[in-house]
């Protein structure tokens, strides 16, 4: 069920995604992609870093993928976790798996830490990744403007290897 994403997954992705853009504050992205951009972000990101995707039945339900936590060098150990899962496969824990198999290759791949980034409130988010061991580090009041309101985000972090 979970497998490394390509680009022939853009269509779905970007279909899971785009629901998210259009009737969420999750993401703080505020026009929908087309899925030219999706699949070059996924080729992009498979380059160095995994991008999973949950599939039945030959339907994609969700994805996970790592990015960068930031472009200076001396961050080239932490890693910035992501995962969206279609809106009517919510509740059935591919989340927590798939966010498990990241974890676990990410750990593999040699990363220190990851950082995840929620969009406030979110009590789902919050607990799927303190349930996958990640502490709550930060939390930024008002830094998001999305459909006519502030939003805060908060930070949660998993340490993946000793210090």
């Amino acid at each position: 069920m979970i497998r490394s994403a390509t680009v022939s997954d853009a269509p779905a992705i970007c279909t899971i995604y785009n629901h998210y853009i259009a009737h969420t504050v999750i993401t703080f992205e505020e026009e929908t992609l087309p899925e030219s951009e999706m699949a070059r972000r996924i080729e992009a990101t498979l380059v160095s870093l995994p991008w999973l995707v949950w599939e039945e039945a030959g339907e994609v339900l969700g994805y996970a993928y790592a990015g960068g936590w930031k472009t200076r060098s001396a961050y080239r150990f932490a890693a910035e976790s992501t995962v969206y899962l279609r809106h009517d496969a919510t509740g059935r824990g591919i989340g927590g798996k798939l966010y498990a198999r990241l974890i676990d290759d990410l750990r593999e791949a040699g990363f220190h830490c990851v950082i995840g980034g929620v969009a406030l409130p979110n009590e789902a988010s919050q607990r799927l990744h303190e349930n996958a061991g990640f502490r709550k580090v930060a939390h930024f009041e008002q830094v998001g403007w999305k459909f006519g309101r502030w939003i805060d985000v908060g930070y949660w972090e998993l340490m993946l290897s000793a210090a």
